[in-house]
């Protein structure tokens, strides 16, 4: 039956997949599943990146698992990989099969709506050699100036005394963010956080006023007078999106990423093509701040670094 699965189409059917709930390896013919099994069995972890559903803790389980029990022998043996199940496992193997279909699929349909505001043609965000992605808190704004290849030129944060205090007055707040903005260097676009919190939820409606107060001085001080048709250099970026991107959600809820961003510091010392590129004096200074300990000390700035990564990231999909 299986023996006539057309190989350069692996997906398969719903019902066909229900069948064999309990037999991975018989939905797949023997060449597919020599080829599925040699990609997971010799991939590193970057190349597992690139793989439907693999980017982040999934791939980096793949590779602890061969690793301590050996090469993957079967398409069933993969499911004991701890985030990888039987759904999930399906997708994987059809986007190892299947690459040049998923890049056609995904070629141009990636909605910049759905994480960038105000719209912007694709090619001016493409053409953009670098970035500052500015992520603000309660009483602190992070920024992280990134390149295109996604090296890290700059990443810093500061206090803002002025933040929820009294009556938000509007010349403290002021001041503060024109301190912190005096200091960003020349780039191509801006990214500003925009958080998700709803209106409904009255309890973090002061939070919610000074998130966007915030927001609308940031987007009024870092925008200049521009032609008609160029395009605005101040953009929002969406958080839930960003949290997405990195597998960083729980229900309606985003994680830490702070878990994500030490493999990332390590990976760029330790790795010849690490995912985002740290110069040696911004891992020296920041190694210690993403810690569980020291979460709250550093989770603008973590958040600030994912969202340039992200974008750069989401751009290529």
């Amino acid at each position: 039956m299986f023996s006539e699965f057309d190989s350069s189409n692996a997906s398969i059917s719903p019902e066909l997949r229900q069948e064999n709930a309990k037999a991975l390896d018989s939905c797949y013919t023997e060449e597919q599943r020599a080829v599925i099994l040699q990609r997971l069995n010799t991939a590193t972890e970057s190349e597992l990146e690139q793989v439907k559903l693999l980017r982040g803790r999934k791939s980096v389980n793949i590779v602890k698992y061969r690793t301590r029990h050996g090469p993957f022998s079967s398409l069933e043996s993969v499911i004991n990989v701890p985030l990888l199940k039987y759904k999930s496992a399906i997708m994987v193997f059809d986007s190892i099969l299947n690459p040049d279909n998923k890049r056609k699929r995904n070629k141009g349909k990636v909605h910049l709506a759905k994480f960038i505001k105000p719209d912007v043609n694709r090619a001016h965000l493409e053409d953009a050699s670098s970035i500052i992605s500015i992520v603000c808190g309660t009483n602190k704004i992070a920024w992280a100036h990134m390149d295109r290849a996604r090296t890290v030129l700059d990443w810093q944060q500061a206090e803002c005394q002025s933040f929820m205090k009294g009556t938000y007055l509007a010349s403290d707040y002021l001041e503060d963010i024109s301190s912190v903005i005096s200091s960003f260097p020349a780039a191509d676009f801006f990214l500003v956080e925009k958080p998700s919190i709803s209106p409904q939820n009255t309890s973090l409606f002061p939070v919610m006023v000074h998130l966007r107060t915030v927001e609308a001085m940031l987007f009024a001080l870092l925008s200049q007078a521009r032609e008609p048709g160029s395009p605005p250099k101040v953009l929002n970026m969406m958080r839930i999106s960003v949290g997405r991107h990195f597998d960083l959600m729980v229900g309606d809820c985003r994680t830490s990423g702070a878990e994500t961003l030490r493999k990332m510091m390590t990976d760029s010392v330790m790795k010849r093509d690490p995912r985002v590129l740290f110069p040696h004096d911004l891992v020296l200074k920041h190694r210690n701040s993403f810690q569980m300990s020291s979460r709250n000390k550093g989770e603008e700035m973590c958040d600030a670094l994912l969202q340039a990564v992200a974008f750069f990231e989401l751009l290529q999909e």
